[in-house]
């Protein structure tokens, strides 16, 4: 128990150790579970990243970022399109909104191709949705 609380002034710490890994296991596979199929549901579709750097499993080749939902998504570092700046082609940088087509997801993040940098406005006018309208 965390030292100066309630509990641990006033109760005692009777459940074995096996038994709370027990429940911290069944609690992450729960978590996991849903986040995988919450996953699964964005195949095919094209979420708005916000782009953070590189990733750290393959730094050369491959950036990480955000969806406007929070989840991590992973996509290939080349040139695409930047429809801010007159169509030039350009590698995506630190700061921008990338349109990622999802391919591929697991339990901890999705995987996708990028196809254009674009801006957040730009972004839900043209896919005509509300920003959150679906909170998986």
């Amino acid at each position: 128990m965390r030292e100066k609380t309630h509990a641990h002034r006033n109760y005692d710490d009777d459940v074995p150790d096996s038994v709370k890994q027990r429940r911290l296991t069944e609690l992450i596979e729960a978590f996991r579970e849903s986040t995988g199929q919450c996953y699964d549901s964005k195949l095919g579709s094209v979420q708005l990243v916000l782009v953070e750097g590189p990733n750290k499993r393959a730094p050369d080749t491959e950036l990480i970022g955000r969806s406007d939902r929070g989840h991590r998504v992973s996509f290939t570092n080349l040139p695409i399109q930047d429809r801010n700046d007159h169509n030039i082609k350009r590698n995506p940088e630190v700061g921008d909104y990338v349109e990622v087509r999802i391919s591929k997801s697991t339990r901890a993040s999705l995987h996708g191709e990028a196809l254009a940098i674009t801006k957040l406005s730009s972004f839900y006018a043209e896919m005509h949705e509300e920003p959150l309208a679906n909170c998986c």
